[in-house]
């Protein structure tokens, strides 16, 4: 079985940030997403991936995967423009051949492993099985309806009317079936291939296609709210004590907190759950819980809570910051303080002066 790991697509939810760095890159608890993504498919065994790019930012995906800890045979697959899943699919068809393979969203992120999932469409002889997740308002999403027995009857895109409150993950297992099926489809209104076409098509053709319940959290990273939760979830979740860093005598660390080496502490507090990246400073600041910090930053005589912060940033005399995610490279200071937090979202290279 191979995988493939779709990282084309423009990221325009995430704009500002993504002009210049592709979604699947952002940073959650210092780490990309999809280095999260990665480790998922390596628990399941599968050592071949190929991985769906784009002209724009093919080379920075190249970049992050290259130090490849999970041992993988990677081919980079370029789609020249983001025409739907199924168009992905159909570009990697010479890297697929005629092996079953599993196909990963490359910003999602799930709260369990995708072992029992893999594992049951190989006994069920399935020709696609399709990970599902409840949620509250469906009709945002890729919707299935399912029979007692877990076979998928029907899926339809955004319905204002969904037949059940299962929305598609994202993270789907396909039999060779699915590339006769994706020939059949014409483009959607949206002029992509969509791969919920496809799989309808494996209906319409009486193949078995079957459904497998996300039990625990998914997270779909495209907007700035939801890599907030995502940041909160993996902090909450994974983030062990480690300081590594230095800490002076008038500062304070308490709960889980990650301070890389090279980083430092100075007349300050932290509050877990934290992650600090590399050569960052603190200083005279008080960082609140569910904070990503990355390397090389300074933050100074500043409160910072439930916030990403890429690397290289400067953030001075803000009396408090929440709920932001800021940009590499970026300098947020102030001229005057008062008491009101502020909210922001501010792209790479970014000066914002308060």
């Amino acid at each position: 079985m191979k995988a493939l790991v779709l990282c084309g697509g423009k990221g325009t939810r995430l704009r500002p940030l993504t002009y210049t760095l592709p979604k699947q890159l952002v940073p959650v608890a210092n780490r990309p997403i999809l280095h999260y993504v990665m480790d998922q498919i390596h628990s399941t065994g599968i050592r071949e991936v190929g991985v769906i790019i784009a002209p724009e930012t093919g080379e920075k995906v190249k970049e992050a995967l290259s130090p490849n800890p999970w041992g993988f045979r990677f081919e980079f697959i370029l789609q020249e423009e983001p025409k739907g899943l199924a168009h992905a699919v159909k570009v990697a068809q010479d890297f697929l051949g005629n092996e079953p393979f599993l196909m990963y969203l490359g910003d999602n992120l799930i709260g369990e492993t995708i072992v029992p999932f893999v594992e049951e469409f190989k006994r069920s002889g399935a020709e696609a099985m399709i990970l599902l997740k409840e949620v509250e308002d469906p009709r945002m999403f890729g919707v299935a309806a399912v029979d007692e027995t877990g076979q998928v009857r029907f899926l339809i895109e955004k319905p204002k009317e969904p037949p059940s409150n299962l929305a598609l993950v994202g993270i789907y297992l396909f039999s060779p079936a699915i590339h006769e099926a994706i020939s059949e489809i014409k483009p959607s209104w949206r002029g992509e291939f969509e791969i919920t076409d496809a799989i309808q098509r494996l209906l319409e053709k009486g193949k078995n296609v079957k459904s497998y319940i996300l039990k625990r959290w998914w997270l779909d990273t495209g907007k700035k709210d939801d890599l907030l939760e995502a940041n909160r979830v993996v902090l909450d979740e994974f983030i062990k004590e480690d300081v590594k860093g230095e800490v002076d005598e008038n500062s304070k660390i308490v709960g889980r907190v990650s301070l890389a080496k090279g980083a430092q502490v100075k007349g300050s507090t932290i509050r877990g759950p934290v992650v600090i990246g590399e050569e960052t400073v603190i200083e005279n600041s008080f960082i609140g819980p569910y904070t990503s910090i990355g390397s090389r930053c300074i933050i100074k005589d500043t409160a910072l809570e439930h916030s990403v912060i890429l690397e290289n940033t400067k953030i001075t005399a803000i009396e408090r910051l929440e709920d932001s995610v800021i940009g590499r490279n970026a300098v947020i200071s102030k001229s005057k303080r008062n008491n009101r937090a502020l909210s922001l979202m501010v792209g790479d290279d970014a000066e914002v002066l308060l």
